[in-house]
Formats: C-alpha cells, sequence, structure tokens
C-alpha cells in the first residue's frame, strides 16, 4: 500500500514544473501538487479494493440462495464499509484539489474574495470531479444501509460512474485515435476493476485469517481468465497510444508504461499459480505467497496509473486536425455509398459488449443443453443477429461518418434503439439463464441473482409500461431539440453514452411489446399492440420537424468539424426521412410480430383447452351447460306456481 502513495508523489515531484509550463498553466505550487497526487492514489487504491468487495458480496458469496437475500455480515462486508467511505471521502476532497491543480491556484489565493466562484466556473474538471464523488458517495451509502442483495446494484451503478468519469475527460480524450485509447481505458476499467479488487479483498481476509470458500476462488478463477487476456489487450492499445509512434524507452511515459506492465505481469503470474496450485491440490502451501505477489503486482499498476496522470504522454504533441480533436480520425472523404460500404472503423466498445454477449449466451445455451432441455434455435440466431447489428453499424462506414454526417448519425440511432432491440428481445436471454441454472441450491447462482433482479423495485419502475414509453418517445426529443445533442457530440464518451442510451432504452420498450422474456409484469397483447402503436406518431412528427426545420441541429459542431463536404441542411433532411421511415416501417414489423405471437398463444390455449378437455381435467363445458339449467329451472318455477294457483 505503501508503493502506491510513494511513487506518484515522487513522480510529481521529479516533473516539478514542466507539465504546467507545457500547457502554460500556472503552478500551483509543491504543496497541492504533492497533496492532489497522493489523495489520487488513495482514491484509485480504494476504488479498487471497494469495486472488489462489492463484486464480492454481491456474487463470490457461499451463501444458499434463500440466505443471500438479505445480506449477512462478514468481513467482506466490513472490507467495502470501509473502502467505500475511503474512496468517498478522498473524491471528496479531490474536487477542491484537482481545480486547484488545475488553474495554478494556491490556498492563499482562494481565500480571497470571489476567487471561489471564479475556480468552480473557470476549471474544466470540476463537475466531472463531482460526478466523481457522487458516485463512490453511493457505494459508500449503500455499503452501509444496504440490507437486501438488490440494494448493493444501486452501488454498482454509483461505482461504475466513478471509476469511468476520470477516464472519460482524462488524458484518453486528447489527441488522435482517442476513441481507440478511449475505449480501450474503458474496457479494462470495467474488466479489470473487478478482478484485481477480488484478489486484493482474498489477501485481506486471508491476512486477517478469515476462511475463503472454495466457491469464491473457483468464481474468481472464471473471472481471472476472462479479465487478465482482455486487460493486457488493453493495456498494449494504451501502450500504442500514448506513445504515439515514439520510441517507448524515450520519454518517462514509455518508462513508466514498462513499470505498468510489469506489476500487470505480477498479477497474471500470481493468477496462474493460483490456477496450477489449486489444480495439483497444492494450494495451502503456497496460498500466502501467491497472493502477496498478485497484491504486489496490484499496488504497483495502481502506483504507475496515478504516476502517469502526472507526466503528459507523447500523444499530447503530436499534430491534431479539427476533426481528429472531436472525433479521434478524419473523414476527408464525402460519405459515398461505396465509401459507407466498404470504409469502417471499430468501435472497440461495442464489439467487446456484442462478443461478449454472444458468448455469454452460447455458455448459458451449453449449459442449458447439458441440462437436457431444449431451446429454440430461431431466439439464439436472433440473439446473434441483434448483436452482429450492432457490431456492424459502429463499426462499419454507417460508424465512421455517423459523427460527421446527421443523416449518417440517425440511420445509426435508429438501428440501435429499433432494429438491434427488436432482435435482442426475441433472444430471451432472461428466460436462457433463468432455465441454465438452479434456483435454491447449496450456493446462490445465476438463477437466484437474476430472480432477484427482476422482482427488484427499480426494475419494476422500469419495465413499466408508461416509463418505458417515455424513456422511448422523449429521448429523441430531449436530445435533439436541446443543447444536449450538440454538447455530447463533442466528447468521444459522449457518442458511446448516445449509443449505449439507444440500446438500452429501445431493448426495454421492445421487451414489453415481442420479448420472449416475461417482465415483472407481462401485458396482455391489447395491451402490447397498444403501447406499439402509440409510438409511430410521435416518429412521424419527429421526423417532419427534422425535415423541416429551419435551424441546423448542432451547427456549431459541424462547424468546428469543417468537413469540406458538409450540406447540413441536405443532411438533417434525410435525417428526417429516416426518422420518419426508420420509425414507421419497423414499427408495422413490431405490429406484425405481435399480431404471429397473439396468434399463436391463442392457438396454444385452445390446444390446451382440448388436450384438457379430452383427458376429462377440464370440465368448463359442462359446468357451462350445468349454469344454463340451473337457469332455465330457476325461471321456469315461478311459472308452474301461477298454474296451480
Amino acid at each position: 500500500m505503501t508503493l502506491a502513495l510513494i511513487v506518484p508523489i515522487m513522480v510529481a515531484l521529479y516533473v516539478g514544473t514542466e507539465p504546467y509550463d507545457l500547457l502554460i498553466r500556472n503552478y500551483p505550487g509543491v504543496g497541492i501538487s504533492a497533496a492532489t497526487t497522493a489523495f489520487q492514489a488513495v482514491a484509485e487504491l480504494s476504488s479498487v479494493v471497494a469495486v472488489g468487495a462489492l463484486v464480492s458480496v454481491l456474487f463470490l458469496r457461499p451463501l444458499p440462495g434463500r440466505k443471500a437475500f438479505p445480506l449477512p455480515a462478514g468481513l467482506d462486508r466490513t472490507i467495502l464499509r470501509w473502502s467505500a467511505g475511503t474512496w468517498a471521502l478522498s473524491t471528496f476532497v479531490l474536487v477542491f484539489l484537482n481545480a486547484l491543480d488545475t488553474s495554478g491556484m494556491s490556498l492563499a489565493q482562494l481565500a480571497q474574495p470571489g476567487m471561489a466562484d471564479y475556480l468552480v466556473a473557470s476549471v474544466s474538471n470540476f463537475w466531472p470531479s463531482v460526478l466523481r464523488f457522487a458516485g463512490a458517495a453511493l457505494v459508500a451509502l449503500t455499503a452501509r444501509v444496504a440490507s437486501c442483495w438488490t440494494t448493493l446494484l444501486i452501488g454498482l451503478w454509483g461505482a461504475g460512474l466513478s471509476v469511468l468519469t476520470p477516464i472519460a475527460v482524462g488524458q484518453v480524450l486528447v489527441g488522435p485515435d482517442h476513441d481507440f485509447g478511449g475505449d480501450a481505458a474503458t474496457v479494462q476499467a470495467l474488466i479489470g476493476y473487478p478482478t484485481l479488487g477480488v484478489l486484493l479483498v482474498i489477501a485481506l481476509r486471508v491476512l486477517f485469517g478469515d476462511e475463503v470458500a472454495t466457491v469464491t476462488w473457483r468464481r474468481w478463477i472464471r473471472m481471472a481468465v476472462v479479465a487478465l487476456p482482455v486487460m493486457v489487450l488493453a493495456e498494449a492499445i494504451l501502450t500504442w497510444f500514448k506513445l504515439a509512434g515514439s520510441p517507448l524507452l524515450s520519454t518517462l511515459t514509455g518508462w513508466l508504461m514498462v513499470w505498468r506492465w510489469a506489476g500487470l505481469a505480477l498479477v497474471c503470474a500470481a493468477a496462474l499459480g493460483i490456477i496450477v496450485a489449486r489444480r495439483r491440490r497444492r494450494f495451502r502451501s503456497v496460498e500466502a505467497p501467491l497472493l502477496a505477489l498478485g497484491s504486489l503486482g496490484i499496488f504497483g499498476w495502481v502506483a504507475i496509473t496515478v504516476a502517469m496522470l502526472r507526466v503528459l504522454p507523447p500523444q499530447y504533441f503530436v499534430p491534431t486536425s479539427p476533426a481528429q480533436v472531436f472525433l479521434g480520425y478524419d473523414t476527408p472523404d464525402a460519405p459515398t455509398l461505396v465509401k459507407v460500404l466498404t470504409s469502417g472503423r471499430p468501435n472497440m466498445l461495442f464489439v467487446a459488449l456484442g462478443v461478449a454477449g454472444i458468448v455469454f449466451y452460447l455458455v448459458a445455451l451449453a449449459a442449458l443443453r447439458r441440462r437436457g432441455t431444449p431451446w429454440p434455435w430461431t431466439r439464439t440466431l436472433s440473439w446473434i443477429l441483434g448483436w452482429v447489428v450492432v457490431i456492424y453499424v459502429t463499426s462499419s462506414g454507417l460508424g465512421l461518418y455517423s459523427a460527421p454526417h446527421f443523416g449518417i448519425h440517425m440511420i445509426v440511432h435508429m438501428s440501435l434503439s429499433m432494429l438491434a432491440p427488436v432482435l435482442l428481445s426475441l433472444g430471451g436471454v432472461l428466460t436462457l439463464l433463468l432455465r441454465a441454472s438452479k434456483a435454491g441450491g447449496p450456493v446462490a447462482s445465476m438463477h437466484d441473482w437474476v430472480s432477484w433482479a427482476l422482482q427488484w423495485r427499480v426494475a419494476k419502475w422500469l419495465y413499466n409500461p408508461i416509463v418505458a414509453f417515455t424513456l422511448f418517445i422523449s429521448s429523441y426529443y430531449a436530445l435533439y431539440f436541446t443543447g444536449l445533442f450538440e454538447h455530447l457530440m463533442t466528447y468521444h464518451w459522449g457518442h458511446q453514452l448516445m449509443n449505449a442510451h439507444f440500446l438500452l432504452v429501445g431493448y426495454v420498450y421492445y421487451s414489453l411489446i415481442i420479448g420472449v422474456d416475461r417482465g415483472p409484469k407481462p401485458l396482455p397483447h391489447i395491451a402490447k399492440l397498444g403501447l406499439a402503436m402509440a409510438a409511430m406518431p410521435f416518429h412521424a412528427f419527429f421526423g417532419v420537424i427534422l425535415m423541416n426545420g429551419r435551424s441546423i441541429i448542432a451547427e456549431r459542431y459541424y462547424y468546428y468539424l469543417g468537413m469540406p463536404w458538409a450540406d447540413l441542411p441536405a443532411a438533417q433532411e434525410l435525417g428526417g426521412g429516416v426518422a420518419w421511415a426508420g420509425g414507421e416501417i419497423p414499427s408495422l414489423l413490431v405490429v406484425v410480430a405481435l399480431g404471429i405471437q397473439w396468434a399463436r398463444q391463442d392457438s396454444k390455449e385452445a390446444a390446451r383447452a382440448d388436450r384438457h378437455m379430452d383427458t376429462g381435467r377440464d370440465n368448463e363445458y359442462e359446468e357451462y351447460n350445468e349454469m344454463l339449467q340451473r337457469l332455465a329451472e330457476r325461471s321456469a318455477t315461478p311459472t308452474r306456481r301461477e298454474g296451480e294457483k
């Protein structure tokens, strides 16, 4: 732990005023620079431990499904509370230290009248620091008050927000190819923090004499087998991006990358040793040394990560065009049909998500087949095609030109919000997960986690048809008819956030209408039909506004890009046409698919009723005839009495 604190401070003292001079900033003094680095190291290390403890409590505990909800006490929960509290406190202090460090302002200057307001208004990283603190505070709050498993899911969301915010606005935002650098850093953080953090939590538990269950080790090994190769690949991309063509050992950044590689190598060596030792049943004798080796590698990796924040990498000084500033790449040629079909640029984040989604589905399908349970091949095909659509529209020529051309952007938008979600919702991934695993077994499994998540109030709220419909429709108007679209388009993380939002909201909406999975509150088919048709006029109206609008959406952004082939009015008219047709045609197809599902369900119900009648288990027809007979006798009785009189 001392390594993670001392190394960054030494690097900060070594570089001194050089980074500030290169960026033409005032030097805030040794005190502010060293304090910022120290708290950054504390925040980074505590975030790794907190994320690992959160994942450990949620998914790695050896508790039966019926006992994992509510959460029992344990050393891992204690580690979660302390690390999350440290994380929140350090990020709170960093809100002010980062602002002072960026602005070159000392504490004495901050005490002057009006300087605090100036600091908040002028420093670009102030609000991202606040957002980072908010995510960490959410983790600390849920860790302290959570009594149910689902409550910690809120903390997991907050952890992702706090971890990804500094990455999105950090060094990977600068220079050519920063779309590759940003995606590589994002994927590495999403998969690396839980894996490294769990190993540190296990090491702390062993240090305090706590017994680590076999199921915990088994699940961490599965995580490591997948995560560590991905981390190595992401590290290679980040090294290539940061060096920007300069020799590896010609700069301080290159030397730091070498040491970061060394830390990651120690973690991989420890993981490999753990796997081999457990297979040979000799783990007890080497458990402590392997955990110490892995912890040393993690501390070194975190220390170098923080130290690199104090050094300007070579990619900062590569000549950059306006398009590369915003997008990370140039598009000098006009987006003709041939160009769109034959060009492309991998969107690494959505390629990773797509590959992970397909592999995860196939692994669950293999588990289902081992149990001897059949599964329709059409669902598998639909799921795979859905992710193929996601990968294609984000990584082909469509994805390449979606940022500089509004019309092509709308094609990508409609594909991600309508076409891909329809295919994915027909894949029935939640149903597959529920069938592929057992409920209430000796250890909580995927079946228990999915069931708890579906019973969660947040999930029920999200799957409420009014909420899903409102999110699906309002996203168009709130995004494009405000300044939000223009602001998000100026950052790569903004592009990715919009793509993820389109995909998620569309998936929830179409899951309610034609999805295979049974939601928290399933809708009758007549309500599904109404929900599908209700969106059609909103799409048409949105498209008409775009086609006939006099003002250009995000005009300043497209002006800054300065594409010589740009025709903004024509691009917006195309976008309006795509929004109109892209809303009407898929909606009609969904209505047709819903009608087919409705007819099939009625046929199944009729066949089931016939089978019950044939076997004598359904006496509905006889009961109906008996009711008619009783009514007839009841109406005839007064008539006979009148005749007797």
